[in-house]
């Protein structure tokens, strides 16, 4: 039984988890959950035991001094509490950390008992994946879920993806199979620039967990410096002439796909997500500018250094399922499951775990 000292009974809470490594291109999921965490002052109540889910040939414990004292810091996943006021108050449980090594039953076990002892409601899972989307366009997110009934009334979809899947893919299911409402949220990341950070990508998590969970997250630099992060790619492709058609190419089918999506009742429906973002009621002028959206216009000077996205491919044919993308990167991006308790381990890279469409549409 897990017992929680300290911890304060809890105001309608959600989980909110992502790892690092295959289910993280650009660290964009992790990063989200970071963000939360700095934002709202999380206080960390809770570690799993670093000895029972990791290999530390493959994720490596760190050394550090503290007033000259060498102090360790192992991998492992935290988890912490957030409590957000406001008229509608309702506190977050945030798990951050790296995906197992090994025993992925029993991790996802742990996690839900000490869900089911503070009362979770929902369980959401972050990730990112590297696919075939421009990065001057705004970031594909897709909400899938394994309840059909979750699915309708949350407007998600229904997964029905077959093949490898992560830590977010089991977990998911251990979700589903515990009775515990859950929801993965998938942000797609340029693959020819998936190097980490990548605050676009994040940004877009964000905003669409927002949408789900209905309380306004303060987004505080990001948006800055998502505009920063779409200059400096966007001046690494000036440089490169076949980046550029590839871009071109990129953009060119994005906006043929979403050409019926353009319509009156569509903009209606973006125009108020962003109100309610800005808490402000429809019909009422908003004060500022949808900087925060999510929106293609960001533009900035920037001296990030980043190195040079290296030259893609030409442009693949349309498959009627897409591969697992290779590369996601963080800290155990080829992580493999070492024991005997679980038999799904990650693979190659993470499959876009929704429908058969390609990965800026469905995810799990």
């Amino acid at each position: 039984m897990i017992e929680l000292e300290g911890v304060p009974e809890l105001i309608d809470p959600v989980m909110v988890a992502a790892f690092e490594g295959w289910n993280d291109a650009g660290d964009a999921a992790s990063t989200a959950v970071a963000h939360l965490d700095r934002e709202w002052k999380g206080e960390v109540f809770a570690a799993l035991d670093a000895e029972d889910y990791y290999d530390f040939q493959v994720n490596r414990p760190t050394v550090w001094l503290d007033g000259g004292v060498r102090k360790i810091t192992w991998p492992t996943t935290r988890l912490s509490v957030v409590r957000v006021g406001g008229d509608k108050p309702r506190d977050l449980v945030l798990v951050r950390g790296i995906e197992p090594s090994m025993r992925w039953r029993s991790f996802c076990n742990e996690l839900l008992g000490f869900a089911h002892e503070l009362g979770v409601e929902m369980v959401v899972v972050l990730g990112a994946l590297l696919g075939d989307t421009p990065h001057t366009r705004p970031v594909p997110v897709s909400g899938v879920t394994s309840d059909p009934d979750l699915a309708r009334t949350m407007d998600l979809e229904e997964t029905r993806y077959e093949g490898p899947t992560g830590i977010v893919g089991i977990l998911q299911e251990a979700c589903t199979h515990a009775g515990v409402p859950a929801v993965s949220l998938w942000a797609a990341v340029p693959h020819y620039v998936s190097q980490p950070p990548n605050p676009k990508a994040t940004m877009a998590l964000l905003n669409r967990l927002e949408d789900l969970i209905g309380l306004r997250i303060p987004l505080g630099e990001l948006p800055e410096d998502a505009r920063a992060w779409q200059l400096g790619v966007d001046q690494l492709a000036a440089e490169d002439s076949e980046v550029a058609e590839y871009v071109q190419t990129l953009e060119e089918a994005r906006d043929t796909a979403e050409l019926p999506e353009a319509s009156g009742e569509a903009i209606a429906r973006e125009f108020e997500r962003y109100l309610r973002r800005r808490d402000i009621a429809p019909g009422q002028a908003p004060g500022g500018h949808a900087t925060e959206s999510g929106d293609a216009s960001y533009l900035r000077d920037t001296s990030s250094g980043r190195t040079r996205p290296p030259k893609p491919p030409k442009p693949p044919k349309p498959e009627p399922e897409p591969g697992p993308p290779q590369g996601a990167t963080g800290g155990s991006a080829q992580d493999r499951p070492s024991d005997d308790d679980t038999d799904t381990g990650p693979g190659p890279g993470p499959g876009p775990e929704g429908s058969s469409d390609a990965p800026d549409s469905s995810e799990d």
